[in-house]
Parts: structure tokens; C-alpha cells; sequence
């Protein structure tokens, strides 16, 4: 364990979204230690392939107020977690845009029904004039849609990058494509003051009820669109939305398979994705795309976040689908149980 005068030690197992931030929020007072079982440069987990919305008010729709209202508390911290890091990250809270075509009023109308008031918070109806103002390439498109104020999205992929870079920098030290056996106090016979499992879907062998949310996803380079917030297209079969990244990059994805395949997409969700994006705007026929996949989310039952205390071994885990959105309270509430 930790000699006197050292800072103690702490395991982070897994790498992806949430072992990241627990590291970021732990690195100047701990002396860190990662394991991750898949090699460093894999762009596997979930993390890596998600839009990183911030969009606590258009997920009210599917899970209760007290999570909605934990995402809109998360979005306030992701600025602060991000000026942890040695490079810059794009972050924006300029809100999102939910579009419909006029045959699909009608799934536009049932969205806005069931969305929970999130303290001052409101969807504001928008017509055509006023979706025009917002995303001027979209007002000759859409003559209907709300408009949620309040909400955000960062680069996933730009996070995942300068986190590692800052963690080495500051000398973490790192076990990637290694199997990690968590035992009280130890991981892999090492001994450790505090351990936190951030495996996700990787635990579930060890988490009974954890299942995996498939979610399928296209990233996109096209010049020929400029949209400056997330929008969402309301559709009875190919609901997705769109993220726009920097550099003419966009993440285009639907919602949630509930399925545990995780191989590669399949040709009739790309279609679908493509042809539902080329609906929200022409110019993504004459994109390029960068990639295509597919990723499993980690969820238990309820779709609530999970903590988990044992000994000295913290178990942070089943973010579903809110991931970025919850991730910086979450680990807050965590790592508050001894180790901030």
C-alpha cells in the first residue's frame, strides 16, 4: 500500500468515458494507475463512437426527471472538466433543434407532449422563419420544430485524445491490452489503496442484470453542410439525429437497438441513417464517410447509473445511453464516497 508521504494509489479498470473522467478528476492528488484490456489506440468502446449530446431535456421523453435534472447539473461541469486538459476540446451549449417533416407533425406533437419541464427550462415552438434564423440551411426544408434552449455537446473523439495525452503527461501510469482481476485491495496481485471498476460492458460477467444497448452510428465529412447545434429529425421509422463536430465532421445516429450484437453495422441501418440525413439536408450526398459502427451501451434494468461500494473496490457503471450527459456528476457522486 502507500508508503508516508506518498500520494495513495488508486486502479482505474477500463478507459473509456467514465474511467477517463474519474482519472481527470483524481490525477492531482492520486498517484494513478489504468487498466485497460483493449490495446491504446482502439476505437471500440462506446465512448468513442457516441455524439456526445448533452441533451438533458430531449432525454426527458425517456427517463425520469431526477436523471434529466442530473444531466442538466452534468452540463455545467463538462466546461471544468475540460479546462483539466492540455489541449482544447470543442464545446458548445447553443442548444438543439428538433425538425419534422409535415407528414410526421404528428410524432413532433407527441415528442413535445412528453417532454418534463426541467426547472426554467422550456422547448420553444419554432416555425419556419424561426428555423431559418437558427439554421439558416434548414428554414426552406422544415416549416415546424422546437427548439430546446438549454442544451449542449462536446467532441467525443478530441476528448478521448487530449485525455490520454494530459493523463501521460502528468505520469499515470498505463497496462493497456491486459485482462484486469480485481480482488480486494488488488488488481492483478497489486495492491491498491481504492479501486474504481469503470469497465461498463465489460463487467458484465461480474454484474448480474447488466445488458448491453446497441447503438449504431456514421461519421461524416461534409463541407457542403453547415449546421451549428445538434438537430433532431422526428420520424415514425428513422428517427436520428445529427451532431455537427469541427472540421465538417457530423456523427449521425438513431436512437437504441435493444439488442446485445455487437458486430459491425449492418447495410440496412447505414441506408437508413444516410437516406433520413440526405432528408435533413442535400448536401450530405456528396460527403465522404469516415466511418460506420456499431457499440454497445451499458445498462441494467431501471436505465439508471449504478454505484456500487465494496471494501475499497468503487463499481461505477450502467450510463445507458446518457454517458456524456451523466458522466461528470456521476462520477462526482462516486468518488465522493471517500476519495474527493
Amino acid at each position: 500500500m502507500t508508503e508516508y508521504g506518498a500520494k495513495p494509489s488508486v486502479a482505474i479498470v477500463g478507459f473509456g468515458l467514465v474511467g477517463r473522467v474519474v482519472a481527470l478528476e483524481l490525477m492531482a492528488r492520486y498517484q494513478l494507475t489504468i487498466f485497460e484490456k483493449d490495446p491504446q489506440d482502439a476505437q471500440t468502446g462506446a465512448g468513442t463512437l457516441a455524439a456526445a449530446m448533452l441533451a438533458p431535456l430531449a432525454e426527458s421523453v425517456i427517463c425520469d426527471q431526477a436523471l434529466a435534472e442530473q444531466g442538466l447539473k452534468s452540463i455545467a461541469m463538462w466546461p471544468k472538466l475540460l479546462a483539466k486538459l492540455d489541449s482544447q476540446v470543442f464545446f458548445q451549449q447553443q442548444g438543439s433543434l428538433i425538425v419534422a417533416h409535415q407528414q410526421d407533425r404528428g410524432d413532433l406533437l407527441s415528442f413535445q407532449q412528453r417532454l418534463k419541464p426541467l426547472k426554467q427550462h422550456r422547448a420553444e415552438t419554432v416555425n419556419q422563419l424561426e428555423i431559418a434564423k437558427l439554421e439558416p440551411e434548414l428554414g426552406s426544408k422544415f416549416s415546424q420544430g422546437l427548439f430546446l434552449p438549454c442544451e449542449g455537446q462536446l467532441d467525443n473523439q478530441a476528448f478521448f485524445t487530449s485525455s490520454y495525452d494530459t493523463l501521460v503527461a502528468r505520469g499515470v501510469q498505463f497496462h493497456f491490452a491486459q485482462e484486469a482481476k480485481i480482488e480486494t485491495g488488488k488488481v492483478n496481485n497489486q495492491a491498491f489503496d481504492w479501486i474504481i471498476d469503470c469497465r461498463g460492458f465489460g463487467a458484465k460477467q461480474d454484474k448480474p442484470g447488466l445488458r448491453g444497448v446497441r447503438g449504431e452510428v456514421a461519421r461524416i465529412y461534409a463541407p457542403e453542410v453547415k449546421l451549428q447545434r445538434p438537430v433532431r429529425l422526428m420520424h415514425p421509422r428513422y428517427p436520428i439525429y445529427i451532431a455537427p463536430k469541427p472540421d465538417h465532421q457530423f456523427v449521425i445516429g438513431a436512437t437504441e437497438i435493444e439488442s446485445q450484437d455487437a458486430a459491425d453495422i449492418t447495410v440496412r441501418s447505414t441506408l437508413e441513417l444516410l437516406s433520413a440525413a440526405y432528408t435533413v439536408h442535400s448536401g450530405f450526398a456528396e460527403g465522404r464517410v469516415l466511418s460506420l459502427n456499431a457499440g454497445l451501451r451499458p445498462a441494467f434494468v431501471d436505465n439508471h447509473p449504478h454505484i456500487d461500494i465494496q471494501d475499497n473496490v468503487i463499481s461505477i457503471n450502467g450510463l445507458y445511453r446518457h454517458g456524456y450527459l451523466l458522466a461528470p456528476v456521476v462520477v462526482q457522486q462516486a468518488l465522493s464516497k471517500g476519495l474527493l
